[in-house]
């Protein structure tokens, strides 16, 4: 579900503003050949094939025939006034149409009221707060800094105030080489390794069938999104010193608006409000109410009047939109390259992670919805569902005490075949797929990872020396120590102090792990009562139905009470993480997202856990049953297995709880937003919101959550463990895990393109510790699924009734025709007298037989109740009990030998991409040696032509 994940031509569309504003890019795709060629998509087979003839070796491809001289684009230098062909204007039209430009700029909101200035930062307050005297040192210390700064009144509130602030480009430089912004200085130059003329013969005649073959239709066309330009350039750490060596066209749109609102950003957290060497930063006067708000601007409009395919896009905003967010592009690649320019690298990665995990579900689908198939078309040859469905003459124990009855195997005949078609003999192959699915899609991750890193220029990228929490420098001022980095005293926490923490912390969520623990007790409890209940109940569906019955209730009383405990756990987390006194922000966001994702992962699979590994295997046998607190029977498994709870289980948390993300990350939003303009509407009249500059539509949008990324992140962690943990029990799971994120994509998209404010661009290498969070879940994985085959499943007891006990013992077979007779051997045999008094049946079971029953049948391997020490394990039960733990142990050890094999063979960068790297780091040495090289002899001659050479000049 990624533009990069099955490779599509790389471009740009120009795209043109109507109004005449600054000029945006277009969809940016990522490219289907490289390394090995250019990105614009254009055929080079005879510019290939006329320098093969040049060159034996290596042959250099150029991005366009003018390739090494000819510049990039700025990111906005493509929209002026004008139609989608015109790719220039003349300085005198400029010149002439100035005043109109201003005027349009002062009225879309994106610039001062000169409309000149852009607008790159927005900050909000309230004339009422009490903290005007830091407010106003800190404005004055913002225009110290070189900033521009003006400000302007709500048109609802007149108590509300806009800041809005504007970066001059000595500021932007300035900064810029301080923070090491990369900017393009030279467009890239590939190179193709030696092709011999037998295969080109071969790649033409292949590229000339591909012609005639339909379009992908998940590609985003260059007809649909006309005029995409390729803007490939290497990139360096922006200098004044070597200003000459960069690209540049236009000042202004020289750095992106995503870049430029990080700068101001970072220059707002590094600005004093007051006296003091911690009285520092914008995010401290956020938190004390002295602004209520700060955020970048949305570059205008989503919607336009005007087709984008005539009219082009009004801006990237616009484009975002339709390209991406719109439902009508839900099968479409996502253009990566666009969301990263505008969300900033953190929120695209996010994104490339989502079309990766998308995309590589499509394969576990597949299979999970083949082996659902292959157990529907193997249903009418399975000899277990038919004994079942044929066995009208075996009465059944009640599965409860008193109220339950008798009851013929063959009533269960539809659970039987239910049961088939999750557990038949392509389960294992289904469960082994997915443990090495899991292992590939983390390794082939990193090499996606490595390869986005590399183009959105990540590799050499560190983080900043994090500043310190205020809350951690208010509670540990008074202790000092030197940070060995920077050489300047800081707050330091003790080590006893730390350690005291982490060990409440710790308790805490063993507390809270033992209240999960409570809650299961208490679903338990309620499916032991309401089994009983539902036995004599008056209606027939449900009274013979009853454990179907008490399973569905109990799933969906489970899924509220979990709904309910993630909250709790939400503020517990919080409280848990802020008592740790975590020092820097990364290091609070790290354990706040452990804390959440352990308490929700126990909530979510606690009683899945249950109903895999524990019902019905403590129960006791009839006359002997064991009980919870000496009163309530504990409830036993179907006749036809324990598979077909879990199963339901699954399915139906997952549905809902996908179906209530949804609703609350799309539908929230949407409901706050339109109760916001609902309000308007009634106070100033329908027509005011649309004289509304853009700082107003923004701040009249919902904020980003607090926690970033966490809960989109936390959503999809929690899928995956869903998808892997208990696959083998229910197959369909990538399937439904599939459906749910090609909508989640578009949910996410839209969400953050129309219903939140703009989040400020940050820039990230990787996911950070979901990755270590994948991992473990994916060895968790193998854990389980070894024992739903062994434990939950019929696999293991099937297996060795056909080598051991069947009619095909002995013979090495384990067909369908060795499993005659199965039923019967899995079946015990109960003397009805022998009931306990607590436990005996109201009925006796002559409506059966028309007498009253004198033996029933219960599933378990135990001796008759004639035999020496009746209802003893019997030989059989030990042969499958050995034959299970084996199982486990082989089935564990073949897959972690797999997986570490996986891991072993898949190199972590791909090796064209590390050819790549260092070839363009000795391009990048040889280009700025020359650039330098250009500089310093055209300033010799004109130090002769001024008659003012020296002696021993170098070069």
């Amino acid at each position: 579900m990624e533009a990069s994940s099955s490779g599509i031509t790389n471009g740009k569309a120009k795209v043109f503003h109507a109004e005449g504003g600054v000029d945006l890019q277009g969809c940016q795709l990522d490219m289907q050949t490289r390394p090995d060629g250019p990105k614009s998509g254009v055929d080079f087979s005879e510019i290939l094939n006329a320098i093969q003839e040049m060159a034996k070796d290596v042959n250099i491809l150029f991005d366009e025939l003018e390739a090494v001289n000819s510049p990039c684009k700025d990111d906005d230098s493509l929209l002026h006034p004008g139609n989608l062909t015109s790719t220039s204007d003349d300085a005198s039209r400029l010149e002439a149409g100035g005043e109109t430009v201003r005027e349009k700029n002062k009225l879309n909101g994106l610039y001062f009221r000169d409309g000149k200035c852009r607008i790159d930062y927005i900050l909000v307050y309230r004339k009422s707060s009490p903290q005007t005297e830091k407010r106003e040192v800190f404005e004055r210390n913002i225009r110290a800094e070189g900033l521009q700064m003006e400000k302007e009144s709500s048109l609802i509130n007149s108590d509300i105030i806009f800041v809005k602030l504007h970066a001059p480009w000595e500021v932007l430089g300035r900064y810029a080489e301080q923070m090491n912004v990369r900017m393009p200085f030279r467009r890239k130059i590939y190179y193709l390794p030696r092709r011999y003329k037998f295969m080109s013969r071969i790649n033409k005649q292949i590229s000339r069938f591909r012609r005639w073959l339909p379009k992908k239709p998940m590609r985003l066309d260059k007809e649909t999104l006309p005029d995409l330009e390729e803007n490939d350039c290497y990139t360096a750490p922006f200098s004044q010193q070597r200003i000459h060596h960069f690209i540049i066209h236009n000042k202004d749109t020289f750095f992106n608006n995503a870049t430029r609102s990080r700068i101001v950003h970072h220059i707002l957290q590094r600005i004093k409000y007051e006296e003091g060497k911690n009285k520092i930063g914008l995010n401290r006067l956020l938190t004390n109410g002295s602004y209520e708000a700060a955020f970048p601007l949305h570059e205008g409009s989503y919607r336009s009047k005007n087709s984008i395919r005539t009219h082009g896009a009004v801006n990237h905003r616009h484009l975002l939109y339709e390209c991406w967010a719109s439902w009508g592009v839900w099968y479409k690649y996502q253009p990566l390259d666009l969301v990263r320019r505008y969300f900033g690298e953190k929120i695209g990665l996010y994104f490339a992670w989502l079309g990766w995990y998308t995309g590589m579900l499509f394969p576990a689908a597949f299979i999970g919805l083949f082996v659902f198939l292959y157990g529907v078309t193997t249903l009418d040859h399975c000899q277990v569902s038919k004994e079942v469905c044929q066995a009208t003459d075996i009465i059944m124990c009640p599965v409860c005490d008193k109220y339950c009855p008798f009851m013929r195997l063959s009533d269960s005949c539809v659970y039987a075949k239910v049961t088939h078609l999750f557990d038949n003999g392509a389960t294992v192959f289904f469960a082994v797929f997915m443990a090495v699915w899991a292992t590939v899609f983390l390794e082939f991750w990193k090499r996606r990872r490595a390869v986005i890193a590399y183009d959105w220029d990540l590799i050499d990228w560190e983080e900043e020396e994090e500043e310190i929490r205020p809350q951690f420098e208010a509670k540990y001022s008074k202790k000092e120590r030197m940070n060995p980095i920077s050489g300047k005293p800081e707050p330091y926490q003790a080590f006893a102090d730390k350690c005291s923490r982490l060990v409440v912390s710790a308790s805490g969520i063993f507390f809270m792990i033992c209240v999960v623990i409570a809650a299961v007790f208490g679903i338990v409890i309620y499916r032991v009562v309401t089994v009983s209940t539902f036995a004599a109940f008056k209606w027939a569906l449900i009274r013979n139905n009853s454990q179907v019955a008490t399973t569905g209730t109990a799933v969906c009383i489970n899924f509220c009470i979990i709904m309910l405990l993630n909250v709790l756990y939400e503020k517990v987390a919080l409280l848990l993480t802020n008592l740790e006194q975590p020092r820097t922000e990364s290091e609070w966001e790290n354990s706040f997202t452990l804390k959440m994702f352990l308490f929700q992962f126990v909530n979510l699979n606690s009683s899945t856990f249950y109903i895999a590994f524990f019902l019905g295997r403590f129960t006791g046998h009839p006359g002997a049953y064991l009980r919870l607190i000496n009163r309530w029977r504990l409830e036993e498994c179907h006749p036809s297995g324990c598979l077909i709870d879990l199963c339901m289980q699954m399915g139906i948390i997952m549905v809902l709880k996908q179906t209530w993300n949804n609703f609350m990350e799309l539908g929230y939003p949407l409901i706050q937003n339109w109760w916001t303009r609902r309000k308007v509407r009634q106070e100033h009249g329908p027509e005011r919101k649309i004289n509304f500059p853009q700082w107003e539509k923004d701040y009249n949008l919902q904020p980003m959550n607090a926690y970033g990324l966490f809960d989109e992140y936390l959503e999809m962690i929690l899928q995956f463990g869903f998808t892997t943990i208990f696959v083998a029990a229910f197959p369909l799971a990538p399937l439904l895990a599939l459906l749910n994120n090609i909508i989640e994509i578009r949910l996410d998209a839209y969400k953050f393109v129309t219903q939140w404010r703009r989040p400020l661009a940050s820039r990230a290498k990787d996911i950070g510790i979901w990755y270590g969070i994948l991992e473990g879940i994916g060895i968790l994985s193998v854990i389980t699924n070894a024992f739903v085959i062994a434990i939950t499943s019929d696999f293991i007891p099937r297996l060795v009734y056909a080598y051991k006990y069947g009619p095909c013992a002995g013979q090495g077979e384990a067909g369908q025709k060795c499993m005659v007779g199965y039923v019967n051997a899995s079946l015990s045999v109960f003397r009805i007298s022998d009931f306990e008094n607590r436990s005996e049946p109201e009925s006796d079971g002559s409506e059966f037989s028309g007498t009253p029953l004198k033996y029933c049948r219960y599933r378990d391997y135990r001796d008759s109740p004639h035999a020496l020490v009746p209802y003893g394990y019997t030989l059989q039960f030990w042969h499958v009990l050995a034959a299970r733990l084996a199982f486990i142990i082989v089935f564990e050890h073949l897959v972690f030998c797999i997986k570490h094999l996986i891991s072993y063979l898949i190199p972590d960068l791909p090796k064209d991409l590390r050819d790549r790297m260092r070839r363009e780091k000795y391009l990048i040495q040889e280009m700025m040696y020359e650039a330098e090289l250009e500089r310093l002899q055209k300033e010799r001659k004109e130090r002769k032509k001024n008659g003012k050479a020296h002696h021993n000049e170098w070069p």
